[in-house]
């Protein structure tokens, strides 16, 4: 999941921004989600290093502080360097500053037309997702799944467990960040997730790589994110 930040000192251009980005992840079904705005570049920054999630910046150059939209870009490539960067600005001409501070913007959006910036914020989100769609599935394994009409991509790693839901026919996939349940069945996902997963019991597969500690007098398998999930005497020995 990409998360979506904003940095807008005008309240009222910020509040658009945001009802744009919210309103274009909704129709598009795209995998992310608005997690902070703000007009304080510094109160942004430090949302920005507890975040664990690549991100995608919209970010006003001009922020009249004395820390600008293009500073500000420079100093989250140190606490994210996959992230994509838009500058959304009235200051088209400043866009050769983004070079001189190495912040490689992805896009620029212009305020001077309001319907053709909507298009433009839309038209950023898209991209980006592909991109990082693209960039995951070269550098890691993922497990792409459909819940809520949108197609969801969870890195492997990322993954604890999966555990049958009480909803006839769904599975609920236990992951770093979040809980997804989506329709399948625990046969298909062993047979199309490798050795690494494991059929502990019949109502989980389990992640080795995850996995922190196995009491085999509880039968309890404890996972490295403090979860827990139940463990069958027959498969202890593949644990």
């Amino acid at each position: 999941m990409l998360n979506i930040f904003v940095c807008e000192d005008n309240a009222v251009q910020r509040q658009i921004i945001v009802k744009t980005i919210q309103n274009a992840v909704l129709i598009e079904e795209l995998d992310m989600q608005l997690v902070f705005d703000a007009g304080d570049p510094y109160v942004l920054l430090e949302k920005v290093k507890t975040s664990q999630n690549t991100g995608i910046y919209f970010l006003d150059i001009d922020l009249n502080s004395n820390m600008n939209g293009i500073k500000l870009a420079q100093q989250i490539r140190l606490f994210d360097p996959r992230g994509f960067i838009i500058f959304i600005t009235a200051h088209s001409e400043l866009s050769y500053m983004t070079f001189q501070y190495r912040v490689e913007a992805m896009d620029f959006v212009l305020k001077d037309n309001p319907a053709e910036a909507k298009v433009k914020i839309r038209e950023c989100l898209i991209h980006a997702m592909e991109r990082y769609t693209l960039e995951t599935n070269k550098t890691h394994k993922v497990y792409t799944i459909e819940a809520g009409g949108r197609k969801i991509s969870v890195d492997y790693d990322d993954i604890f467990f999966f555990e049958t839901s009480g909803n006839i026919h769904k599975i609920i996939l236990h992951a770093k960040d979040r809980q997804i349940e989506f329709y399948g069945t625990m046969k298909e996902l062993a047979d199309r997730l490798g050795e690494n997963f494991v059929r502990c019991h019949r109502s989980f597969l389990a992640n080795r790589k995850n996995i922190k500690e196995a009491d085999a007098k509880k039968r309890i398998i404890y996972f490295t994110n403090g979860e827990t999930c139940l463990m069958s005497a027959r498969m202890m020995k593949w644990l």
